[in-house]
């Protein structure tokens, strides 16, 4: 598995992945928006093909983990923790102090990942995600970087 930053190019896998990972997935445009200098794509690649991404946006001394997702066939084989780590080293290496998440309240998996990896929940956003039936709960969790 090679990790490396993502580019425009890489656009139609992402949205491949991001359109079977996620129930209310991301458009073409907002990806499109996250091509700037404040934020980081990063890609999983397994031969040639997209395994898997994360999304993060540095603000100040933070980084901010917008998206992380991982193609079906690709899952509970440590993509997305791999990925993860990636973007925690890398914001380390930035000089970020902090990194802040949101997480779906049903999404059990991801939370223990991040659990896992020394993240705390830190508090709630009512409504924050589209859901099926109205809105769903975030929880917010953080974890502090060591430069």
């Amino acid at each position: 598995m090679k990790i490396r930053p993502l580019v425009p190019e890489d656009m139609p896998e992402m949205l491949e992945i991001e359109r079977q990972g996620h129930s209310h997935p991301w458009t073409e445009g907002v990806f499109l928006d996250c091509f700037k200098p404040d934020y980081r794509l990063w890609g999983a690649w397994l031969g040639g093909s997209l395994e898997g991404f994360v999304v993060g946006t540095y603000m100040l001394d933070e980084v901010h983990l917008l998206n992380i997702c991982v193609h079906p066939r690709s899952r509970s084989h440590g993509v997305g923790r791999l990925l993860l780590r990636h973007l925690i080293a890398e914001a380390t290496h930035e000089g970020m102090n902090q990194m802040l998440l949101e997480v779906r309240l049903s999404n059990s998996v991801a939370s223990k990942l991040y659990r896992n990896e020394g993240f705390e929940e830190i508090g709630r956003r009512p409504g924050y995600y589209p859901a099926a039936s109205g809105r769903e709960d975030a929880r917010v969790m953080s974890l502090l970087l060591c430069p």
